[in-house]
């Protein structure tokens, strides 16, 4: 429910601003460790899955011919690179962002990291400036030393998905993008106290390792809840 909360929270920007992001192929890594201390990373693909809008306003006059039809959807798609180059160009100033470039068909490759000491809850992405809110990955830091990590964007939930997702305009084709193709990975030092992972966990000494195939088969978001040291 925390989760489902904050999920509520974050979108409301972007269900106003029509502007969703979404994970393509990409390599991600979340290292907590029991002293606080941990570092996130994610290299690959974003996807600006922002819906199509009402098909009636892409359908025009009875009266168009072919040239005008080529001549709107040319103007549409002008539109659309301009709006994620001015994406693109936000996300570069934050710090973290190592590389943020435009492929093109609203698919940008980001090379993002960043580290720190969990003494305040923690969410990606976040970016005012391009009105851009759709957690891929939030830590939930509670005061008995019990940290809870959740990927939402990471697995294809779909009608369980949390309501603030699933009850957007445009995420039924946010949900049927069907181009997930990740693989997350936790590691930590951290007690366990439950993880989602289908696979044993990794042990190398004191290091304990949970691996996620990201796909759209993935019907759980990748969920962890370690205890931390005092």
């Amino acid at each position: 429910m925390v989760f489902a909360r904050l999920a509520a929270l974050l979108l409301l920007p972007v269900a106003l601003a029509s502007c969703v992001l979404a994970p393509g192929k990409f390599t991600s890594t979340l290292t907590v460790n029991a002293d606080r201390s941990f570092a996130f990373s994610y290299i690959g693909e974003v996807i600006n899955a922002e819906p199509d809008g009402d098909a009636m306003s892409d359908q025009g006059s009875s009266d168009d011919n072919p040239a005008d039809g080529a001549k709107r959807k040319a103007t549409k798609k002008a539109e659309a690179d301009a709006k994620n180059r001015a994406i693109a160009a936000k996300l570069s100033k934050e710090a973290g962002y190592r590389k943020v470039a435009y492929l093109g068909d609203g698919v940008f490759m980001i090379d993002y990291a960043v580290s720190g000491r969990l003494d305040h809850a923690f969410v990606w992405p976040f970016n005012i400036d391009a009105e851009v809110i759709l957690p891929f990955i939030a830590i939930e830091l509670r005061q008995d030393g019990v940290v809870r990590v959740k990927a939402p964007a990471f697995a294809n939930e779909g009608k369980s998905a949390s309501p603030a997702i699933s009850g957007m305009p445009g995420a039924e084709s946010l949900q049927g993008l069907s181009r997930l193709d990740g693989v997350f990975t936790l590691d930590t030092d951290a007690d366990i106290i439950s993880q989602s992972s289908e696979d044993d966990v990794k042990l190398a000494g004191r290091r304990k390792t949970m691996v996620w195939q990201a796909t759209p088969t993935l019907k759980s978001a990748p969920t962890a809840v370690l205890r931390l040291g005092q």
